[in-house]
């Protein structure tokens, strides 16, 4: 059976599965298990045991090879920390994506 028969079906059955989906990722990245990255508009799992406590949340992301490597550095969130107060600014969240290639895609220098 053509997989759209099954979405039908279950779409007759009340599930809306972008919708439904959208809220379980909603809630998974609530508790830090998940992260929503908007430059892709996607979401990537939590690379910490535990799920995630940082409040800076920073990526490489490689635009060729799609691999997202998730790392915190805690002299950059001090630093983001600082400039904020410095300029009155109040910050709800913060997510970097650093964009470009990785080691593999780059290759041998």
């Amino acid at each position: 059976m053509p997989t759209h028969c099954w979405i039908d079906r279950l779409r007759d059955a009340g599930f809306s599965a972008p919708v439904q989906v959208h809220r379980a990722l909603e809630r998974l990245a609530e508790q830090g298990l998940v992260h929503r990255l908007e430059s892709l508009n996607a979401y990537v799992s939590c690379s910490h045991s535990g799920g995630c406590r940082h409040g800076l949340k920073a990526f490489a992301i490689c635009d060729n090879g799609g691999r997202v490597d998730e790392f915190t550095d805690n002299s950059l969130g001090r630093y983001l920390g600082r400039w904020m107060k410095d300029n009155a600014c109040s910050l709800r969240s913060l997510t970097i994506g650093l964009h470009g290639k990785c080691e593999a895609c780059v290759g041998p220098q």
